[in-house]
């Protein structure tokens, strides 16, 4: 079985059909930048342009950046445009892809949905915390395998900022922080979150988890389990399509 997958991130839209059996894409996923400013209208042109991409004609599900009450309204919008707060996300997508049936979702949940059925957390219980660091810091939490939706763990205060101000791939890149620098901010927050929430596994996601390897043996003194997500960068299109599925067979 096959859905779309779209993933809306803070500089770029990406996505393409998932086999939902592997849990991964059947076509080398196709991207554009996102827009700025970032408006509801603007994102929705560039939704609309990369599954028009493929020729899709099914079901789509779609991440957001921000939280996403029961799968329409948006009620934050911290990495793309304010006029999304208020914004019925599902009509205006739908509307935008000519009447498909679309499914929307936070892009941490999805990614973390993603990689508890596919990925580094298959088959695990407990608590589970899928950080997903890019634009900003996108948080899924599971309790026994179950999404605890929005919890948008990114917007927590360290050292009296906002902690993806502190610790996002973004800020790396736009101080030009070495590894060593940036692990040491991230050590921070993750020793913060785990005081929070005492998780058994952190996995970690976003772009930067395909270096993993330049960074995750820097960070020291934290009692949970650390890994790299499985599905790297495309686990929020998968996460997508696979909620997408699930709202299809309802």
């Amino acid at each position: 079985m096959q859905i779309f997958g779209v993933d809306i991130g803070g500089s770029g839209i990406k996505g393409a059909p998932v086999d939902l059996d592997r849990g991964d894409l059947t076509q080398e996923r196709f991207k554009v930048l996102t827009p700025h400013p970032a408006t509801p209208d603007a994102v929705a042109d560039g939704v609309k342009e990369v599954v028009a991409h493929f020729g899709w004609t099914g079901p789509v599900g779609i991440t957001f950046p921000g939280v996403v009450n029961g799968g329409d309204t948006v009620r934050t919008a911290a990495n793309v445009d304010k006029a999304w707060i208020g914004t019925d996300a599902r009509a205006l997508l739908s509307g935008r892809l000519g009447g498909l049936p679309v499914t929307v979702l936070n892009d941490a949940d999805a990614a973390g949905v993603a990689e508890m059925q596919f990925g580094a957390g298959r088959d695990r219980k407990g608590t589970v915390l899928l950080l997903t660091f890019g634009t900003g810091i996108g948080s899924a939490l599971f309790i026994d395998g179950e999404l605890v939706p929005n919890t948008e763990l990114g917007h927590l205060e360290l050292n009296g900022h906002e902690a993806e101000k502190r610790a996002s791939t973004k800020v790396k890149e736009d101080q030009q922080m070495t590894w060593e620098h940036w692990a040491r901010r991230v050590t921070k927050y993750l020793a913060h979150v785990e005081m929070l929430f005492s998780p058994e596994l952190f996995i970690i996601g976003g772009g930067v988890s395909r270096k993993a390897d330049r960074f995750l043996p820097l960070i020291q003194g934290i009692r949970a389990e650390i890994v790299p997500a499985q599905l790297e960068n495309n686990a929020g299109i998968v996460g997508a399509a696979m909620r997408a599925a699930a709202k299809s067979a309802t």
